[in-house]
């Protein structure tokens, strides 16, 4: 009876010490699971800012530069596109094409040094490179949260709760390949004229 008695004691012991320390992993899974979803969120809070600004930018150009619709055209359908995305993915994919289509206007805009001295323009272009330095930061923000909670629900006995508790990998922010490359501009067609 006595040795029973103990038995028990120890097994009730040791189910508190696997409770409590599930507890604290949960906990900590928790925890970097919100660190995760901020990080992006303020990924998101930069790119919305980019995307506000855009209108005024394409608005400005396009008052001297009509002639590089093509170019305009491209930022504008580009920034639908990030405002039509539904997923994560859908939205950094469409962010991607959208800093293309912002470096080809950019590119655009040095064909035209009237712009260039305007006050409304330079402006808005200074606040629209201080807000691509702020999403660089934030995307790093972003993967370094997201590599720590990946760390810590992979790693052993975490793992074994991560599973049973439903807490996933999260993927990092990766450019695609087309980012690999400098966006091109052709100066060579011409637009067209009537006759």
């Amino acid at each position: 009876m006595k040795k029973a008695l103990i038995f028990l004691g120890v097994l009730v012991v040791l189910a508190v010490f696997v409770a409590i320390s599930l507890a604290g992993t949960y906990n900590r899974m928790v925890g970097y699971q919100e660190e995760v979803n901020t990080a992006y969120a303020q990924v998101q809070t930069v790119l919305q800012r980019r995307y506000d600004l855009i209108p005024n930018l394409v608005e400005t150009v396009r008052g001297f530069a009509s002639q590089e619709e093509r170019v305009l055209t491209a930022v504008t359908e580009a920034r639908a596109r990030v405002g039509g995305a539904q997923t994560p993915e859908q939205r950094l994919d469409a962010e991607t094409q959208l800093s293309g289509a912002l470096s080809r206007l950019l590119v655009v805009v040095e064909n035209y040094p009237e712009l260039r001295s305007n006050q409304n323009f330079i402006m808005l272009q200074d606040q629209l490179e201080g807000t691509e330095n702020r999403i660089a930061v934030e995307r790093r923000r972003y993967n370094e949260t997201v590599q720590q909670y990946n760390r810590y629900i992979r790693q052993f006995p975490q793992n074994l709760a991560a599973g049973m508790l439903g807490f996933d990998r999260r993927e990092p922010f990766e450019a695609p390949e087309a980012a690999q490359e400098a966006p091109r501009v052709d100066f060579n067609t011409q637009p067209e004229t009537q006759q």
